[in-house]
């Protein structure tokens, strides 16, 4: 019985159509065992690795070597362990985010996944603007401890980093649920009724308040909303007028729903506003605070149920048991102590621009001002967001395809 080894194939050159269909017709007419491949392709240089099993005496690695001679490509060889014989590892991914990625940020990057006991196995680039990002496929390593280091590393640098265990979860995630104000939106609603109204200094200290700890937030709600009453009904439609989209929201939101997210977004802000965002950007479901209205003039006073902290959580709980979604493939995206439970229900809790004590407490954390850069944590490229808007004659047509180089929208 002949033995088998198991061979490394590496080969590299000018990549053109071919070049791998080529490679394996030579080793489809020969008896060795294809175990695994990889190919990336950089500046249209080619590198391709072939796994292969094959036995003493047989002439596939000659034939292969003379193809290479004859098609310009450089082959080399390494015996390497047996595939049979090797146990899955644990893989783990590490998304890099970053105004820009210098050669110091990412060697500390590196250094950590090392530190943590990890092995970079795969690099792939996801975007070069409006933020630079990579992310790193991570054999081995302890993700808690790769986590500690990257987190010095990302402070050091001014940088995002997020580990997330590589597995049919990360991949199957089919609902996010937002926060509004500070998150989809740039503003605070309620600070701008205020300035309308004519009360901002008084609800700017009941803010202040519940900021000490000295009001929860049920009870500061109430006391600002309070100060609104006698307000007229149309102030509502002037600050829903008003407000700012986060760069990359409409992109965010385009790219979840053509991808077939349920998207939703809850806010312990007011229906008037929430549910025209939800009509103008095409969300699933939106809940939110509504204000009582009486002779066209706002009462002063929430109608129904306030949306708190434990109420973001439970219409998380909610939204995915009525779409049969179970939590582990739930998104969770905030930035105030009032996400806090939300982020902890969701199988994936993002803090967007938040204050530090959320950001200690999620999952991971984004700072840079762009919410489609959220995206790139869940493996989507920029690339493939912009030949999907290419294609897509709606977004043609309304000139919401940025300019390479400039803020999505």
């Amino acid at each position: 019985m002949s033995s088998q080894r198991t061979i490394l194939v590496h080969v590299s050159g000018r990549d053109r159509p071919g070049i791998t269909a080529g490679l394996l017709g030579v080793l489809a007419d020969s008896g060795v065992e294809l175990f695994d491949m990889e190919q990336v392709v950089v500046r249209e240089r080619l590198t391709l690795d072939l796994l292969l099993g094959v036995d003493e005496g047989d002439d596939a690695l000659k034939e292969l070597l003379f193809h290479g001679f004859q098609h310009d490509l450089q082959l080399d060889f390494e015996v390497v362990e047996d595939s049979s014989s090797r146990a899955s590892s644990d893989r783990a991914v590490v998304t890099v985010i970053g105004a820009a990625l210098s050669p110091a940020a990412l060697r500390d990057v590196t250094r950590a996944i090392a530190d943590g006991g990890g092995n970079i196995d795969r690099i792939v680039r996801l975007s070069r603007y409006p933020v630079v990002s990579f992310e790193f496929v991570v054999v081995d390593g302890d993700i808690d401890r790769m986590r500690t280091h990257l987190v010095a590393t990302s402070g050091d640098h001014g940088i995002d980093v997020a580990v997330q265990r590589e597995s049919l979860g990360r991949r199957a995630k089919r609902l996010v649920v937002m926060d509004v104000d500070s998150t989809l939106i740039q503003d605070e609603v309620i600070e701008m009724l205020a300035e309308r109204a004519g009360c901002h200094a008084e609800v700017a200290e009941i803010t202040e308040r519940a900021m000490r700890g000295e009001l929860d937030f049920a009870t500061s709600l109430g006391e600002r909303v309070a100060k609104l009453a006698g307000t007229p009904v149309e102030v509502l439609d002037q600050v829903g007028d008003a407000i700012t989209l986060t760069p990359g929201a409409r992109t965010f939101v385009r790219t979840l729903k053509r991808l077939g997210y349920t998207v939703a977004i809850v806010s312990g802000g007011f229906t008037a506003v929430v549910d025209r965002l939800a009509a103008d950007l095409g969300i699933d479901h939106a809940v939110a605070n509504e204000l009582e209205v009486a002779d066209g003039r706002l009462t002063g006073r929430v109608i129904g149920e306030v949306v708190d902290r434990a109420g973001k959580a439970e219409v998380l709980r909610r939204i995915a048991a009525t779409e049969g979604i179970p939590l582990e493939q739930t998104v969770a995206i905030g930035d105030g102590a009032n996400d806090l439970d939300m982020l902890a229900v969701a199988g994936l809790g993002i803090a967007f621009n938040a204050k530090p004590a959320v950001r200690a407490a999620a999952d991971t954390a984004v700072t840079v001002p762009y919410l489609d850069a959220i995206l790139f944590l869940l493996g989507i490229r920029r690339d493939e967001v912009e030949a999907a808007d290419a294609n897509d004659p709606s977004v043609v047509r309304s000139g919401l395809i940025p300019v390479p180089g400039t803020p999505p929208r």
